[in-house]
C-alpha cells in the first residue's frame, strides 16, 4: 500500500477527531478490536462537553429500554437509527457502564443518572475504556481539514501545526455549533462540505427562551416542578408540553423549555409568540377556588399578601398580585369574588411575552448537521467517502433532552468503533 511508504510518519488504523462522549466512546472501542487508534482533541482537557451535561450530574440515558419506543423520541430519523440501535441500545448502554463499576439511578421521566450524581464519573469509565484499548491521545491538537489520499484510499488528517497524519480510518466526533467554549465551533461541518457532503444549517435545538417581561428577573432562580405550558400565536392555540420550568435572568428555562425551544423558534418566523403558564395543571379552576377560599376563611384577619404564599411558591405573591391588579394589603375576608376570579386565572394563565432564544452558545445540543442519506447507519461510514464515519452532533438528528443526546453519542460512537 502506498500509504505505507510514507516512512516519516506514523500510519493509524484509526484517527478519532474530537474527544467528546461520541469520540471517547468510538476510540475506546476501536482500540478494544486491536486496531491502532490515535484520539486527537483540540482542547487541553478531554470531555468539557461531557463534564458539564445535566449540570455536571450527566443525563447518562433514558431507561426507555424498548428500543422502537426509544426511537420515537428522535422526531421521525427512526428508520435510519434502527439499524445502529440493534447493535448498541438503551440496555447495551446500562451494561456498559454497570460492569465497569458506575451504578446508575432512574430519576423523573427516565432519565439516568450515575448514582455519585457526578459526570466525573462517567468521564473516568470512558478514559479507563481509552486506556485499556491502549488507545494514544493527543491534546491541543488543532485539526485544519481532512483529504483523501486517492493513492490508497486512506485519509490525511491536517493539522494547524503543519504536521499531516495518515490514518487508514477516520471517526469525525467534532460535535456541532453548541457551547464553544467546548470546542464545538463547527469546523467539522467546513470539512464535510468540501468533501462533497451536504450539511443542514446548524442552529441550537435546546435552548432558553427570553422574555419581554421585566418582573422574571426578580424571581431568577425559582425552580416550578409541575407546569403547562402553552404557545401562542395571533391568538391561536399552538402546542402544550408539560414539566418543570426554571426562571433566568432574561426568561426561561428548564427541561420543558429546552424540548420547546425548536418549535418556538419556528414559530417566531411568523410573528410575537406568547406563552401562557398554569402553574396547576393538574387542577381544575373550580377545584381551585375552593382551596383559594378555604385558605381565605381560615386566614380571615390577615392581609392577602401574607398568606397568599400558602397557595403559590412566595416569590411569585408580589408578581401575582401585582398581575391581577389587586392591593395585597387587602385583608383575607375583604378579598371580593371578582378577586378570586382574577387571581385563579393569574395562576392558571399567567401570560409570557417571547423576546427570542438565547444563541448557539448556550445550546445544550445542536440542530442541523449531515444529511442523514448520506450515512451508513449500519456501520455510520460515510456514503459518498471511503473510510470516513459520522457520530455524535455531526449528524442533522433533532432529539429532546432527557440523556437522548448522550444515548446518540454511546450507540453512534460505539457502532463507528466496532466498525472501523
Amino acid at each position: 500500500m502506498a500509504l505505507l511508504k510514507k516512512e516519516t510518519h506514523t500510519v493509524w488504523d484509526v484517527v478519532v477527531v474530537g474527544g467528546g462522549p461520541a469520540g471517547m466512546v468510538a476510540a475506546g472501542r476501536a482500540g478494544e478490536r486491536g486496531k491502532k487508534v490515535l484520539l486527537l482533541e483540540k482542547n487541553t482537557v478531554l470531555g468539557k462537553k461531557l463534564l458539564i451535561t445535566g449540570g455536571g450530574r450527566c443525563n447518562v440515558t433514558n431507561n426507555k429500554t424498548n428500543t422502537r419506543e426509544m426511537l420515537a423520541k428522535y422526531k421521525g430519523n427512526d428508520k435510519f437509527l434502527f439499524s445502529a440501535f440493534s447493535q448498541f441500545d438503551v440496555t447495551d448502554t446500562l451494561e456498559f457502564f454497570n460492569k465497569r463499576g458506575m451504578a446508575t439511578k432512574e430519576e423523573n421521566e427516565g432519565r439516568i443518572f450515575p448514582v455519585s450524581d457526578s459526570a466525573q464519573t462517567v468521564f473516568d469509565v470512558l478514559y479507563k475504556y481509552m486506556q485499556e484499548g491502549k488507545v494514544t491521545i493527543q491534546k491541543s491538537s488543532t485539526v485544519s481539514g481532512i483529504t483523501m489520499d486517492k493513492e490508497d484510499g486512506g485519509l490525511i488528517i491536517k493539522t494547524k501545526s503543519g504536521n499531516d497524519i495518515y490514518t487508514k480510518s477516520c471517526i469525525l466526533a467534532t460535535g456541532g455549533l453548541s457551547r464553544p467554549e467546548t470546542g464545538s465551533t463547527g469546523e467539522g461541518f467546513v470539512w464535510l462540505k468540501k468533501l462533497g457532503h451536504a450539511v443542514k444549517e446548524d442552529t441550537g435545538a435546546l435552548v432558553p427562551i427570553t422574555l419581554s417581561d421585566v418582573w422574571v428577573k426578580k424571581i431568577s432562580g425559582l425552580t416550578l416542578p409541575e407546569i403547562k405550558l402553552t404557545t401562542f400565536q395571533n391568538n391561536q392555540k399552538q402546542e402544550s408540553y408539560k414539566g418543570k420550568l426554571l426562571f433566568t435572568h432574561t426568561g426561561i428555562s428548564g427541561p420543558t423549555v429546552l424540548n420547546m425551544s425548536k418549535d418556538v423558534g419556528e414559530l417566531l418566523k411568523y410573528g410575537e409568540v406568547t406563552i401562557s403558564l398554569d402553574m396547576f395543571p393538574s387542577v381544575d379552576t373550580g377545584t381551585l377556588k375552593q382551596r383559594m377560599q378555604s385558605i381565605l376563611v381560615e386566614e380571615s384577619n390577615k392581609k392577602l399578601k401574607n398568606v397568599l404564599g400558602q397557595f403559590i411558591p412566595s416569590p411569585l405573591v408580589s408578581i401575582v398580585l401585582k398581575l391581577a391588579d389587586i392591593d395585597g394589603e387587602t385583608s383575607c375576608h375583604s378579598v371580593s369574588s371578582e378577586d378570586r376570579v382574577k387571581l385563579i386565572k393569574n395562576i392558571k394563565d399567567i401570560k409570557l411575552s417571547v423576546k427570542g432564544l438565547l444563541g448557539k452558545d448556550k445550546a445544550i445540543v445542536s440542530s442541523g448537521g449531515v444529511t442523514l442519506t448520506e450515512v451508513d447507519f449500519k456501520t455510520m461510514q460515510s456514503r459518498l467517502v471511503p473510510n470516513l464515519f459520522l457520530i455524535g452532533d455531526v449528524l442533522d438528528i433533532d432529539r429532546p433532552s432527557g440523556g437522548y443526546s448522550l444515548q446518540l453519542c454511546w450507540t453512534t460512537g460505539y457502532v463507528a468503533g466496532s466498525n472501523v
